[in-house]
């Protein structure tokens, strides 16, 4: 399933809006769920692993020893982030994903974010959350004094935008083999995103 939403410029203390939009063919696609960016501001940041470093704030799925890290730009209520949460599950072997909230799709993308990075176990809160949005019951409950959380989120959506980034989930990476940043915007299925990645697809 694809769904995308469209960026667009508002107050300046609102940063995005987002316009899903349903556009799988018949059968299902490989490619990603992607949405035409606006265009980019005059003097916008090139996307650099190391700004991502110093900027954005996450949480780690994997080894924090391994080689290689994958980070992605998420939004608690996309129903695409939460397909690729489960796609990229095989490849957390062959690199660490770097989980970074954005609030992009409504009020709640914010609150149930700061709510999964303040969880003693960010992974698992993920899980029980995309559990629950599957399930139809809402996702993970807010939680108070996560003031510190809903900041770095904050940022993480001003670092997404100020990179031109138009969809989520954005995927950023450097490729296994080339060494050569990679960025994808929308969720692919496992194999299509270990080729992206340059990393060993799973045995089917």
């Amino acid at each position: 399933m694809k769904r995308r939403f469209l960026l667009t410029s508002l107050a300046a203390s609102a940063a995005l809006l987002a316009a899903c939009k349903d556009s799988t063919p018949p059968g299902g696609a490989a490619g990603p769920a992607t949405a035409p960016a606006p265009a980019a501001a005059a003097g916008s940041t090139p996307v650099t692993i190391e700004a991502i470093q110093a900027e954005g704030k996450g949480f780690s799925v994997g080894s924090e020893m391994a080689a290689r890290t994958v980070y992605v730009f998420f939004d608690a209520q996309c129903p695409h982030c939460a397909a690729l949460w489960e796609s990229a599950r095989p490849l957390k072997s062959q690199a660490r994903f770097v989980w970074m909230p954005v609030g992009v799709l409504n009020e709640k993308s914010t609150l149930e974010g700061a709510a999964i990075l303040a969880a003693p176990d960010p992974v698992a809160a993920m899980d029980q959350h995309e559990a629950s949005m599957h399930a139809g019951t809402g996702g993970i409950a807010a939680g108070t004094g996560q003031d510190a959380q809903k900041d770095a989120i904050k940022k993480n959506t001003e670092l997404m935008t100020k990179f031109g980034f138009g969809s989520v989930p954005t995927i950023v990476a450097k490729h296994a083999t080339t060494g050569e940043v990679v960025t994808v915007e929308g969720a692919l299925p496992t194999a299509a995103l270990a080729a992206k990645l340059g990393l060993q697809a799973p045995a089917s």
